[in-house]
């Protein structure tokens, strides 16, 4: 139903908007990642890639333990290789490319390395962010080479109602920090079956629509990519839906919120993201709250209160007796809505 909607949304642009070319993308997306994943899934079995599930999640979680990880790997470079074919001319497409590729190799790395020690922690939190800021920083060079930073004037971010946030070289700092932020915030949603895959393919979806109904001729070039992303995440969930065979891990989510990132930079579409991907934003905050709750009113025994029942917001609602696939729809139907805002709240 959700691949039928989005699918549906895709039709509507391309039959409205001129230079609209939402549909193929999205579709052909689809069907080649349904079938790597159907593919991959035994192939990693083989290999012994199972998910090392962490102890202090919820327990309902440990049958999970031993389900194939590092899905990222078959579904992402075919949403990077249908939505770059589409517009190959465009060398922005190739930046965008390139740093959905890198975030997709740090989090392979980070996912080998659990598998390898036989724990939930791989890389450092440090070591990570270092390498996520260093790919980030090369990705913004080169952008600012090709001055497609921050709209015309090169430091402008677009809000609604025809704002305009001026910036100038603070956009740097901005795009870094959106960079690890929305990266970490994909990361973190990443974990029920299907939550984090069907966030990912509505708010690539509508980052596509947003990007075709701006301005006289919208941009068919990042668009198209959007979507083509939005299928890969729809075939991933052919195997990730409840009950899972297949994880996306960190090769996944960090390559997802790089991808979101990358185009929201070069399209000025930091706004539209923000709200579209309000799921993100609410599931990174969670963690942070609770962490900052916890430390503030920690006692003499190390104890301190818990905003929620456990961080990130999902678990919260699953301990709380709501089932995984209840908390997996529902969260679905807010990104819907968000995007559904975002459309008509456009800068």
């Amino acid at each position: 139903m959700l691949s039928l909607a989005l699918l549906g949304a895709c039709l509507l642009s391309d039959a409205l908007v001129a230079n609209s070319m939402l549909s193929l993308p999205l579709v052909v997306a689809l069907a080649i990642s349904a079938l790597t994943t159907a593919w991959g899934v035994p192939r990693l079995r083989r290999l012994k890639l199972g998910q090392v599930i962490r102890e202090e999640g919820p327990q309902g979680h440990l049958s999970k333990a031993g389900t194939p990880t590092m899905g990222g790997l078959l579904v992402v470079p075919v949403g990077v290789l249908v939505g770059g074919l589409v517009s190959p001319e465009d060398p922005r497409l190739l930046a965008v490319a390139a740093i959905t590729l890198a975030y997709m190799a740090i989090g392979a790395v980070d996912d080998w390395r659990s598998l390898t020690k036989l724990t939930n922690t791989g890389l450092s939190p440090r070591g990570k962010l270092l390498l996520q800021a260093g790919a980030a920083l090369l990705f913004l060079l080169w952008a600012a080479q090709g001055q497609w930073l921050g709209g015309a004037d090169g430091g402008d971010i677009a809000l609604p109602f025809g704002w305009i946030l001026p910036l100038g070289l603070l956009i740097w700092p901005l795009g870094l920090f959106v960079f690890l932020a929305e990266s970490n915030a994909t990361n973190l949603t990443d974990g029920l079956d299907g939550l984090a895959a069907g966030c990912g393919a509505v708010v690539f979806t509508g980052m596509g629509l947003q990007l075709m109904l701006r301005g006289h001729e919208g941009d068919p070039a990042l668009a198209a990519f959007c979507v083509a992303m939005a299928g890969c995440w729809l075939g991933f969930l052919a195997h990730n839906r409840h009950p899972a065979r297949l994880f996306m891990g960190d090769t996944g989510s960090l390559a997802m919120g790089a991808a979101l990132t990358a185009v929201a930079l070069l399209s000025n579409s930091l706004w539209p993201l923000l709200l579209m991907g309000g799921v993100f934003l609410a599931e990174s905050l969670s963690v942070i709250l609770q962490v900052w709750v916890f430390k503030a009113t920690k006692g003499a025994d190390g104890q301190g209160r818990r905003l929620f029942r456990m961080a990130p917001l999902h678990h919260h609602f699953e301990l709380g007796g709501i089932s995984e696939q209840r908390v997996v729809f529902s969260f679905w139907g807010v990104s819907l809505l968000l995007v559904l805002m975002g459309l008509v709240l456009l800068p």
